[in-house]
């Protein structure tokens, strides 16, 4: 089997790759053979025969089809132009978030190999104000670009899965925690940057209040689900092909309380308050979240606080700034 993943060298999908290099197969699929990686460069790529790494950008011709050969059977679609820089230079967000996945969809239509491609989503879809509960019938209203562009690769993957030119699963994300410190362009890095200085018992200014609630995962249980995705039996996807998964819900004064329970009180001191009205309006305002779609489904979120913050803060330590991709 070929896997393709693109965005590569980010924080999820160096994890991605590691987690693939421990595997001889997926369920459901042959022996895994190749796995291609693309992004724009590639730093600490694991010492696995079967990857190839292809610089460049995914969404020019070249690339496109130098990362593509020999046709993948599995694809993991993970390079985004992230929220804020999308946000400022609308171009680039377009290039990347947009037409590159119809190119890349082009591109797999047109080999006819039918594969499986997994879709990182987001919460952005939804946009803000959000209802009072987001389930599984709440309206997409994103906000921000980033978000509508994360909305129409969803409605392009449904229509390609639907031609039967991929088997497509978009599963939308939450705060995955911790990112590398290196920013990225994320307007939602706040709540890594909180669970990452803490942990190193370091100070910090967040742009939300201390009520600010957010959905969280560790990227050890992002993991876990885009993998789960990947070998979802055909009757769990017949309902529909994105999720948006499930997720804690906790508030920025939760997170520093169990710091604080860890630290005897030296977590508090640390942490200084900026609200910034749009990153609080977007990001910080998370409603209660039923994602019985998706817990049908089998995916799951990392089922307590503490355990959610045992496994970022080992992550802090095991995980260096990458190239962003």
């Amino acid at each position: 089997m070929n896997i393709l993943v693109t965005g590569a060298n980010g924080y999820i999908g160096r994890e991605l790759v590691a987690r693939l290099c421990t595997l001889s197969a997926l369920p459901g699929y042959p022996d895994i053979q190749r796995i291609t990686l693309s992004d724009l460069a590639f730093s600490q790529v694991p010492d696995d025969p079967r990857l190839h790494c292809i610089p460049g950008n995914f969404s020019e011709p070249a690339t496109l089809a130098a990362i593509t050969d020999p046709a993948p059977d599995l694809v993991f679609h993970l390079a985004a132009v992230a929220s804020g820089q999308a946000e400022l230079d609308f171009p680039l967000g377009l290039q990347i978030n947009l037409e590159g996945a119809l190119r890349l969809l082009e591109r797999l239509r047109e080999q006819g190999n039918n594969p499986t491609l997994v879709y990182t989503s987001s919460i952005a879809v939804y946009g803000a104000p959000l209802p009072p509960m987001v389930d599984d019938t709440t309206p997409l209203s994103p906000a921000l670009s980033y978000g509508a562009h994360k909305q129409l690769v969803e409605i392009l993957l449904a229509d390609y899965t639907r031609r039967n030119f991929v088997q497509g699963r978009a599963i939308r994300l939450p705060g995955i925690v911790v990112r590398p410190p290196a920013p990225n362009g994320a307007w939602s890095i706040f709540s890594s940057t909180l669970i990452r200085s803490l942990a190193a018992g370091q100070p910090c200014t967040l742009p939300v209040n201390a009520q600010a609630t957010l959905w969280l995962m560790s990227l050890h249980c992002c993991i876990d689900n885009i993998l789960h995705a990947a070998t979802l039996p055909a009757a769990k996807v017949s309902g529909g092909n994105a999720w948006t998964l499930p997720a804690l819900r906790v508030s920025v004064g939760d997170i520093v309380g169990a710091f604080d329970a860890r630290s005897a009180g030296a977590a508090s001191p640390l942490v200084h308050y900026a609200p910034d009205p749009a990153i609080q309006a977007q990001f910080g305002n998370l409603p209660p979240l039923n994602s019985a779609a998706a817990n049908a489904a089998g995916f799951r979120h990392d089922g307590d606080l503490n355990t959610l913050l045992d496994r970022a803060v080992l992550a802090c330590a095991t995980h260096s700034p990458t190239i962003a991709s």
